[in-house]
């Protein structure tokens, strides 16, 4: 199975301070490194929300040489899905706009063979990435 990481479970991942980390990477590790994606949507948010001064105080520069050593990392398969789906395949449950990028995220995963991996339950056919307990 490969997984669309969504913005906030990328993030969580690349960036070892994020109070979810160890929860992404846990995972990551114990599905033994599945295959992973990316997107132009995640790979944007995740530079803006690393980019942000006020929540990890890294540069624009800063934030994307991060991801694209995340994304060339041995250790992890990245692949890119590109975005080719139109609002025509937004899912019928959206029902408000803050639900549209994470449907039109969940159906370009779906389109691509791919289910999109996230930390928000909210998210109708996407895996949740399961807190791990530390023993």
């Amino acid at each position: 199975m490969k997984y669309l990481l969504d913005v906030n479970a990328l993030v969580a991942l690349g960036f070892t301070h994020h109070e979810f980390h160890n929860r992404v990477a846990a995972w990551v590790r114990a599905q033994k490194f599945p295959p992973l994606a990316t997107c132009s949507i995640t790979e944007l948010g995740f530079v803006r929300v690393l980019a942000q001064a006020s929540a990890y105080g890294l540069t624009l520069a800063q934030a994307r040489t991060l991801l694209l050593r995340i994304k060339k990392s041995p250790a992890l398969p990245f692949s890119f899905i590109a975005d080719d789906q139109d609002i025509s395949n937004l899912p019928a449950w959206v029902k408000t706009s803050r639900q549209t990028t994470d449907g039109h995220l969940a159906q370009l995963a779906n389109a691509n063979g791919a289910v999109l991996a996230t930390l928000d339950e909210r998210i109708p056919g996407a895996y949740l990435i399961p807190a791990f307990r530390i023993r």
